[in-house]
């Protein structure tokens, strides 16, 4: 593909966060009474905005949203630094960098959760731009932060002709398509089938990656 740059989401891209958002998830679902969901069905939260995983999965209501999604950062908070990087992802950003693709997070994760998970990974430093939600959520729509994301390179004068979109979720399909971005779908991420529809192309190892994007 030859890329000038790179947009990355982190959840199911880098961050193999699944298993500490749903259970975090399960505890406030308890914690507030809701019914039980399995493993599947919390999964659905992973890539969305929170607040609009707990409306649609859930039917949390507005007068009660705001203490869910409080309940649910704290107890995720506590644990966002055990989710490990996916299998060679560190590698592939490395190597990004190394020859000179400038490199973009473009997260629905709240941008003062995203900056400290790279860090502990070690990863912050190769990332030309990070851009994630709004503390208040309000701009949280994958469109939104890829737009946040291009005009932060396009500030430090990158080259966007072939700028590429790797993501996990149709969120990320939909949201660099906005922008005429083309989109790689990891198939290691929480897509649920169906969800590869409009991507360019559909990778199944950071090898693969790494290849498609040299």
């Amino acid at each position: 593909m030859h890329p000038t740059a790179v947009l990355l989401d982190l959840d199911g891209t880098i961050s193999d966060s699944g298993p500490v958002i749903t259970a975090s998830i399960a505890e406030t679902l308890a914690h507030f009474g809701y019914p039980a969901q399995t493993q599947e069905e919390l999964l659905r939260f992973v890539g969305p905005p929170i607040r609009d995983g707990f409306r649609a999965f859930v039917g949390v209501p507005e007068d009660r949203l705001t203490a869910v999604v409080e309940d649910y950062r704290a107890r995720y908070n506590e644990r966002m630094l055990q989710a490990p990087v996916f299998p060679g992802m560190a590698e592939l950003v490395r190597e990004l960098h190394g020859r000179g693709v400038p490199i973009a997070l473009a997260t629905s994760k709240r941008q003062s959760l995203a900056v400290p998970i790279l860090e502990d990974a070690g990863l912050a430093q190769y990332f030309t731009v990070i851009r994630g939600a709004s503390e208040d959520e309000t701009r949280a729509v994958k469109a939104d932060i890829v737009e946040d994301a291009l005009a932060g390179l396009r500030d430090r004068g990158v080259d966007l002709t072939r700028a590429v979109m790797v993501g996990d979720r149709h969120h990320d399909v939909d949201g660099a398509g906005v922008h005429g971005l083309p989109t790689v779908l990891v198939a290691w991420g929480y897509a649920r089938p169906g969800e590869d529809d409009g991507a360019h192309a559909v990778v199944h190892e950071a090898a693969e990656l790494a290849r498609l994007l040299s």
